[in-house]
């Protein structure tokens, strides 16, 4: 795992403990249940609508709040607290890039409190974001351990391609029939800058730069669920195979497949149909 994630700043809890029976801000009493029993109307103070739902009045004036135009009820609260910053997003970008750089390797246990450790932040949003990737297939859970990155061989590689391209070839041959040819030019900036990326020869700065530009061919289709379902398709491709080296393929590998990205638009914008076909097979059976 890179250091460079090293400084994340950790989230805590926000209530505060108290001794007794504790008190509502409007100062009303709170039940056994966790909320606050609503006290005495009255024509100064802030009125109650439901059990639990505060309505604003003048202390909320008081405290500089505008509420001459707030509606007459409230959302509820929400159910998590609302934190000031992702730090579960942040460290889920860093486990995916890890992934794919080979620095989280496939069999391996990693341990939420060690990775927390490293980024610098507590256990629970590394926990929260490994559990995602759980949910994405990346990883499996092992009780009272942590989690498994899974060990991924070639068939699996070789079926997530067979996939992606049903999903995707058809759409963009339906797309090169309907697409304008400056619609097309207007993504020549994405394809160029998937071959810079794969010129560096760092896979995660390729991958990210990958999925921008087949993100952006398919959403000239308008369709978010397939954009969304290719995408999850695209980055399950990019896991490194058990045993490989981070990179196999090498700068290369990667600078082939960027400048396959340039050809099929070239081929789009001219409008040949069959150079479209031959290259989106060409560029998923090699897919890396």
């Amino acid at each position: 795992m890179r250091q460079g994630t090293k400084g994340f700043a950790g989230t805590g809890d926000t209530g505060t403990g108290q001794g007794g029976p504790a008190a509502g801000a409007d100062g009303g009493a709170r039940t056994g249940a966790g909320r606050v029993r609503a006290p005495a109307r009255s024509g100064t103070s802030g009125t109650r609508g439901r059990e639990g739902d505060a309505v604003p009045g003048r202390d909320d004036a008081v405290r500089g709040e505008h509420t001459h135009s707030e509606p007459a009820a409230v959302l509820p609260r929400p159910r998590t607290p609302v934190q000031r910053s992702s730090v579960r997003g942040q460290v889920l970008a860093a486990l995916r890039t890890a992934l794919v750089t080979g620095d989280l390797r496939p069999g391996v246990v990693y341990s939420a409190p060690v990775l927390a450790e490293r980024f610098g932040v507590s256990a629970t949003p590394v926990r929260e974001a490994m559990q995602q990737l759980a949910l994405e297939g990346a990883v499996e859970v092992v009780p009272n351990r942590g989690f498994r990155v899974v060990e991924r061989g070639d068939r699996e590689l070789a079926e997530l391609a067979e996939v992606r391209a049903l999903v995707e070839v058809p759409m963009v041959l339906r797309l090169a029939r309907t697409v304008p040819a400056e619609r097309w030019a207007e993504l020549r900036p994405l394809a160029e800058a998937t071959i810079r990326a794969a010129s560096s020869g760092c896979r995660a700065t390729y991958a990210e730069s990958d999925r921008a530009f087949h993100r952006a061919v398919l959403a000239l289709a308008g369709n978010e669920q397939l954009v969304r379902i290719a995408e999850d398709l695209h980055r399950r491709a990019q896991w490194p195979l058990v045993g490989a080296a981070p990179g196999p393929l090498g700068r290369v590998g990667l600078v082939a497949d960027a400048h396959q990205h340039t050809a099929l638009l070239d081929a789009l914008i001219a409008g040949a149909q069959d150079a479209v076909r031959s290259l989106l097979e060409e560029h998923f059976t090699g897919a890396v």
